[in-house]
């Protein structure tokens, strides 16, 4: 019954977007009042819990969502979107710009976390298909599907480094068979499969429409990649720089700090302002304007995530992950394929990846341990589940949504498939290596 109501919210939420026309944060908030009193939660904890999902989804992204959004406006208004695409198809050309697309989206992807790496690579996805009127799903999809799979497989990211922990895995050994598996995976959720997307129409937000400059009124190559890369720079020393550090070094609260997600995109946005505005001749008063064009552009945009963060916080408080976990984990199957599927059918109800991830881990812990699996393919086959049926519960499906200016039957047939796609070859990719480990 509990997953019957579940899939009945899912099902009304659609139907409010997509038939009713009606505003998809308005939805939100419905559906998840609704969630609440079907599932039994108390009427009067309800609303408490629909401003704490709120207030945790954009706590965690209002500010990286912000500085991002007014970093890409200014790399487009700038003229260093032009160059990076310049710089990029002189270098790829354009029979080879998706594996450029792929290579960059993994190399970023390592270090940063996935809402941060979709911000930052947006402007550059659309100054491609801008500048070389390209499609924008082809383009995009590639880079996109790297940023995902390392988020979901690959250690040093939340939910693969807490799965380590909590499996007794190894993460060098994970970090190593995670590479092995995630490479299929991007190749055939990524350029494989977005060359069957090519007719989707997409309206990319013109705020990240580049403009059309002179050669020599662009920044230099030095300026346009450095700002674009800074945050990479940060966020990559703040990550290995405790690992060369002792425990007790007076600069480790410091690289802390300054490798906050949020302080990292404020430092670059202050370095933007200089390399990219004041440097290039900009006055104070013209960079600020962009910045509050940035800001119009993604306010929709911040109230549909804090909407899916209701629903998810409503749907977690009830206990539906729990009971969901606790009826599979009676099914006789093999146990990586198990975990696998209670990720995704967790991650098909709540919609968090890391909630799926989380929960499936304290759930068939016992059973690993009974079934001597291996710890370190148990992590990438939680990780692989939990990027299965990304849908309207899920943030990133909105966020793909509305930067890329989709349909919402068209965002299924991309994004969704894609997240799917990628889940089964991961599935695919550790069944495979448990026959020979």
């Amino acid at each position: 019954m509990t997953i019957l109501i579940v899939f009945l919210c899912i099902a009304l939420l659609i139907v409010l977007i997509s038939v009713f026309k009606i505003n998809a944060f308005l939805s939100f908030l419905a559906v998840s009042f609704v969630a609440g009193l079907a599932l039994g939660l108390p009427p009067a904890r309800i609303p408490s819990s629909i401003e704490k999902g709120m207030g945790d989804v954009l706590g965690s992204l209002a500010i990286i969502i912000t500085a991002g959004a007014m970093l890409g406006k200014l790399v487009a208004e700038s003229g260093a979107a032009q160059k990076i695409a310049q710089v990029s198809m002189n270098i790829f050309g354009e029979k080879y710009i998706q594996w450029a697309m792929v290579l960059t989206g993994f190399l970023i992807g390592i270090p940063l976390y996935y809402g941060i790496g979709f911000v930052l690579m947006v402007p550059l996805i659309f100054s491609v298909v801008y500048r070389y009127k390209l499609p924008a799903l082809y383009i995009g999809l590639p880079m996109l599907a790297a940023l995902s799979v390392t988020h979901g497989f690959l250690p040093p990211h939340p939910s693969p480094a807490a799965l380590v922990i909590q499996f007794k895995a190894d993460m060098g050994l994970t970090l190593l068979y995670g590479l092995a598996v995630s490479i299929p995976a991007i190749v055939i959720g990524g350029p494989i499969f977005s060359r069957y997307l090519k007719a989707i129409p997409a309206s990319p937000l013109a705020s990240f429409t580049p403009k059309e400059m002179s050669e020599n009124e662009l920044p230099s190559g030095f300026k346009s990649f450095f700002t674009a890369l800074l945050p990479v720079i940060l966020l990559a020393a703040a990550s290995f720089l405790p690992m060369i550090l002792s425990a007790d070094s007076s600069i480790l609260p410091y690289i802390q700090f300054a490798g906050n997600p949020s302080v990292v995109m404020l430092i670059v946005l202050i370095a933007a302002t200089w390399l990219l505005g004041l440097s290039q001749g900009k006055k104070m008063t013209e960079i600020m304007g962009v910045y509050a064009e940035a800001l119009k552009d993604i306010a929709l945009i911040l109230l549909i995530i804090a909407g899916s963060g209701a629903l998810k916080q409503v749907l977690t408080e009830s206990g539906v992950s729990n009971q969901i976990a606790d009826y599979l984990q009676n099914i006789k199957a093999e146990p990586l394929f198990l975990a696998w599927m209670i990720a995704a059918i967790i991650r098909f109800c709540v919609g968090s990846a890391t909630v799926a991830g989380l929960t499936t881990a304290g759930i068939i812990v016992p059973l690993m341990e009974h079934t001597h699996t291996n710890p370190n393919l148990m992590v990438l086959a939680v990780g692989a589940g939990s990027l299965m049926f990304s849908h309207v519960n899920d943030a990133g499906f909105w966020m793909f949504k509305e930067y890329f200016g989709l349909t919402l039957k068209d965002t299924f047939k991309s994004w969704a498939m894609m997240e799917s796609i990628v889940g089964l070859v991961g599935l695919g990719g550790v069944l495979f290596l448990n026959i020979f480990i």
